[in-house]
């Protein structure tokens, strides 16, 4: 198949209009087939539940070409069950998995020409989400919904690739004991916006943001979770109610313990214990792991001793075997690839 005259390994980490997305509507109790369209414009009533209380939540997923141009979804069953579960939490009707692998499938083989090939660095990201559409105007749950699907051709969601980054602490939190923080709640990152852009502005790439009860643990950016590498190479992953549940992480740490035989603890991280990590990373679908160089407090500077000029080792060869899974390059395990054509 012939892909889009695209100079590919230029492209950066946006939105890019492509030919065909897919939509369902739910109403009366039941979704409707739902199925290919080519109009990337959604008209909703000016009183959408979506608008007045901000009812949806989203996932992030990508599709990749291997070597013998193939082309793949990793995980995408797990990414349904948690658009599942988010649904639930905002009352919102779940959207069925078969559904949601139908969708998968039609929209990324319509737009097979827009997947990157292989060898580029760049890849296809796939944004499914779950929308209040019909009219509320008391606090309750809107009326209908729209389930929709796009897809965008995408570089590292970090400028400069996976060169170190320089993070913050945060003055803000991101999600309170009991709240949302654990679901990909669209106003979840909403809330994340403005100490985001108060943290570019300073300069650096990231927001740290701590536990919302104590302010002493960590918990993760906002847009993807900690890693950490102790001395004598464990890897450490940050536990708590108010984390989201990141499938790259939950894959690497699979990784970790079964293809590199890592010894692995997800336990609570106190903020504490920050400086004496040999390795710091960040990991999410759009970046895989972006290391991290320097985590600044204030007055304080935690410089992580795997420095600014590369990553480490240890999330060298992790986020090395987790792209070569994606890629075809490494043996998966099995069920973790969805092949598409």
């Amino acid at each position: 198949m012939e892909k889009k005259d695209i100079k590919w390994s230029e492209i950066g980490f946006g939105y890019m209009r492509t030919d065909y997305r897919f939509q369902a509507e739910w109403n009366d109790g039941k979704w409707s087939e739902g199925g290919l369209i080519t109009d990337d414009k959604i008209t909703i009533s000016e009183c959408a539940g979506v608008l007045q209380y901000a009812q949806t939540c989203f996932e992030g997923l990508k599709a990749y070409t291997w070597k013998d141009g193939s082309i793949v979804t990793f995980r995408p069953d797990l990414n349904a069950e948690r658009l599942q579960r988010s649904a639930r939490r905002l009352m919102m009707p779940e959207v069925p998995t078969e559904m949601f692998m139908r969708a998968l499938d039609e929209t990324i083989k319509a737009n097979a020409a827009w997947v990157p090939p292989y060898g580029t660095g760049a890849t296809l990201y796939v944004r499914p989400f779950l929308f209040g559409s019909g009219p509320v105007i008391g606090v309750a749950p809107a009326p209908s919904y729209i389930f929709h699907m796009l897809v965008t051709p995408v570089g590292p969601y970090f400028k400069g690739g996976i060169k170190p980054i320089v993070i913050c602490v945060s003055d803000y939190d991101r999600a309170a004991p009991h709240g949302t923080g654990d679901i990909k709640a669209g106003l979840n990152y909403a809330m994340s916006l403005y100490p985001g852009q108060l943290a570019h502005s300073r300069g650096y790439a990231e927001n740290m943001f701590l536990d919302a009860a104590t302010r002493t643990n960590v918990e993760e950016t906002g847009g993807a979770n900690f890693l950490f590498v102790t001395k004598d190479g464990k890897l450490v992953t940050p536990k708590s109610s108010t984390i989201l549940p990141s499938i790259t992480r939950r894959s690497l740490v699979h990784v970790a313990k079964e293809y590199l035989g890592l010894e692995v603890e997800e336990r609570v991280v106190p903020f504490d214990e920050v400086k004496d990590f040999v390795e710091i990373g960040v990991c999410g679908t759009a970046a895989v792991i972006s290391p991290v160089g320097e985590i600044d407090n204030g007055d304080e500077k935690i410089m992580v001793p795997s420095g600014m000029e590369a990553m480490g080792p240890v999330l060298t060869k992790l986020r090395e075997t987790l792209v070569g899974i994606q890629m075809g390059d490494v043996k998966a395990p099995e069920g973790w690839i969805r092949k598409i054509l």
